[in-house]
């Protein structure tokens, strides 16, 4: 699905909802995720089904093993009245992945899929109601390391 509008004029809807109002954020993924109970094998999915050591607890990674649920969220997020919701991508960068051995390329794969999902909410939601455009914000976390020289 492309979205419905270029996105300089998604900006530019961003910029004019940002001067008639305040906008609302998304809110705790973390604890939104907690509650699916998901299982290690959710975690997991087909593409890391003989990764080695544990996925539980990478809520990142859910954005390829179970779109469905991050979708999910992001709808819960719009119906309950945000205009904005992140990318649940908080930990996806090389640096935080290395605790679960995740390489480059899913990094990669995890922030662009992170990004569709929450742009794809997004355009669903304007799409349904145009009158309140809702947008997508990346989203990333501070690392799980302390950076030195």
């Amino acid at each position: 699905m492309s979205s419905p509008l270029p996105r300089s004029e998604r900006i530019a809807a961003l910029h004019a909802a940002a001067r008639e109002r305040i906008l609302v954020l998304d809110g705790a993924w973390g604890v939104m995720i907690q509650r699916s109970d998901l299982s290690e094998e959710d975690f997991r999915g087909e593409r890391f089904t003989d990764h080695v050591g544990q996925m539980k607890g990478n809520n990142d990674i859910l954005c390829l093993t179970r779109p469905d649920i991050i979708a999910g969220l992001h709808d819960q997020y719009f119906a309950a009245g945000a205009d904005i919701s992140e990318t649940n991508t908080f930990s996806a960068t090389v640096i935080a992945q290395d605790d679960y051995k995740l390489d480059e390329q899913s990094v990669w794969d995890i922030n662009l899929e992170g990004a569709k999902l929450a742009r794809a909410a997004a355009d669903r939601w304007t799409e349904k109601e145009p009158h309140k455009p809702r947008f997508a914000a990346g989203s990333i976390g501070p690392l799980n390391k302390m950076l030195s020289m």
